[in-house]
């Protein structure tokens, strides 16, 4: 079977697909159409940037992106670096080239700042620009999406974490071994992931099967499972280099803007525990249990998460 065209993620809805070039690539952006169908151009319209997490792409926000214009907001989602119709060069995978992403892209849009929503390792990229980036952060959501200091004193000291988390973690960092086996079989491996850290109840729905076969379709983009993987083989490597080092060590700076951490009260892969560590990083930080949702809140509860970000936007 030969591998999909990147365009094969352009889905058609109540959006415009847009190439937006910032930080020297181009990211493949989908805005949501507000009511009359013209696309927002004020500047003062609050800005709010979807950022999805592992293996995923744009269409994990599907629900937010139209809910949150509808409420008068300029919605936009975004293929990470790497991911989906975004470019997807060699480097830049690491948390200082991941919040100048962002900033850049804010800049492009045409704004001075946003409110940033993330997914897991799109949390982690939230989390990174609002310390590195802090002018163009107005506030930040999260989902499933656990502080980077917490997430990893939680690894080493939790064991019930720790075995959620590491064993994938760990296999996914050995070179082509790791692409293949994301690859493989049309992308199996992905839906694995999706069935295994999603609550029953969704796992079960016709929604389920088709988020899973799009996303197994987006990971099979030629570069993207690569990339994808290139994620998490900077955070183990910068572990033992000073690069690292001094992410982790700045990452530790208090950041005093607003902040909703969601978790889904059947996530069994991130645990409560992990995500209500940390609150010295954000004093502002409001943690809410999502119900009826596992890992992905945003997807499996989408309207619950829908009212919470906008109690963070007002």
């Amino acid at each position: 079977m030969s591998p999909p065209d990147p365009s094969a993620v352009r889905y058609d809805g109540p959006w415009t697909h847009r190439d937006v070039h910032a930080n020297g690539i181009r990211f493949h952006v989908v805005e949501a159409m507000p009511a009359g169908g013209v696309v927002f151009a004020d500047p003062d319209t609050p800005l709010v940037v979807l950022l999805h997490g592992f293996g995923d792409f744009w269409w994990s926000w599907r629900h937010q992106l139209t809910a949150l214009s509808e409420l008068g907001y300029r919605a936009v989602a975004m293929d990470l670096r790497g991911y989906g119709d975004s470019d997807k060069p060699p480097r830049g995978y690491d948390g200082w080239t991941l919040a100048g992403d962002i900033a850049g892209l804010i800049r492009a849009l045409g704004h001075t700042e946003a409110t940033l929503v993330g997914h897991a390792e799109g949390g982690l990229v939230c989390w990174a620009t609002a310390v590195l980036q802090p002018r163009v952060v107005r506030a930040i959501g999260l989902v499933s999406s656990p502080h980077p200091a917490a997430l990893k004193s939680s690894i080493l000291r939790d064991g019930k974490q720790r075995a959620t988390w590491l064993p994938n973690f760990l296999r996914y960092q050995i070179p082509r071994y790791a692409e293949n086996l994301i690859t493989a079989d049309s992308g199996a491996e992905i839906e694995r992931l999706l069935r295994q850290h999603a609550g029953e109840h969704w796992s079960a729905t016709p929604e389920f099967a088709d988020t899973a076969e799009r996303m197994r379709t987006a990971i099979r983009i030629p570069g993207a499972a690569h990339c994808a993987l290139e994620y998490q083989r900077w955070a183990f490597r910068s572990q033992w280099r000073p690069d690292g080092a001094r992410f982790m060590e700045t990452m530790r700076e208090p950041i005093d803007i607003p902040v909703l951490s969601m978790h889904g009260d059947r996530d069994r892969y991130i645990l409560t525990s992990t995500i209500r560590r940390g609150q010295e990083f954000s004093p502002q930080r409001r943690v809410i249990t999502i119900p009826d949702a596992g890992h992905y809140a945003h997807q499996e509860n989408p309207a619950a998460v829908t009212t919470e970000l906008a109690k963070l936007l007002a």
